[in-house]
């Protein structure tokens, strides 16, 4: 299934200057790590301390597109000029997870925004990621599968957010969309762990 992850490659051909000049510069990847889960608290926190403003809302498209890029870059720092770690791995897939968290949960302050909704596709989101881990545990590859993976869910919960930071009164067509968001992330469980055990087999 198509998703947003396949656009990596050119994505990630587009930042391999950047990821050069820092890799010059010193800069780890795991700072780079680090900076985008600072990042996203701080995305988070105005959103939950503002929730009645649009302009947190108005910002979240523009974080969640640079996260994605310093996620990016701080995979192509480790592969591509030798600073894989063990504490880099971990600090990866945690961070990830974070970061998505104390994004996304923030948007269930924001009036009539259905916050049952928010907190389900955040935890079956996890639990999305945590498969995607565990198919390497069994002997396979990372599972990156969608429909709704990282990149996908950035992108859906962007335009979201600009959405509703325009002025769009939530309604029950937002209950359909978070619905329907809930949807593909259990989806994306069942995928991933299907092809985990193919995978192993």
């Amino acid at each position: 299934m198509k998703t947003i992850y396949d656009l990596k490659p050119a994505f990630q051909e587009l930042l391999r200057p950047v990821v050069r000049e820092l890799a010059r510069r010193g800069v780890t990847a795991n700072q780079v790590t680090v900076a985008a889960v600072v990042l996203s608290v701080f995305q988070g926190a105005a959103l939950a301390a503002w929730p009645d403003s649009r302009w947190p809302l108005l910002l979240m498209p523009g974080v969640l597109f640079l996260r994605m890029a310093l996620n990016a870059i701080d995979g192509m720092l480790a592969r591509e000029h030798g600073m894989k770690t063990p504490l880099g791995a971990l600090l990866n897939e945690l961070g990830d997870v974070f970061s998505d968290a104390v994004l996304y949960l923030p948007l269930a302050l924001v009036d009539g925004v259905g916050a049952a909704w928010i907190v389900g596709i955040v935890l079956v989101s996890v639990v999305g990621e945590m498969t995607g881990v565990i198919a390497v545990q069994m002997g396979g590859a990372r599972r990156y599968d969608g429909p709704l993976g990282k990149s996908d869910r950035a992108f859906a919960f962007g335009i979201l957010a600009l959405v509703l930071g325009l002025g769009v009164a939530p309604g029950s067509w937002l209950d359909y969309v978070l619905g329907g968001l809930l949807g593909l992330a259990a989806v994306t469980v069942l995928n991933r762990a299907r092809h985990a055990v193919q995978g192993a087999a």
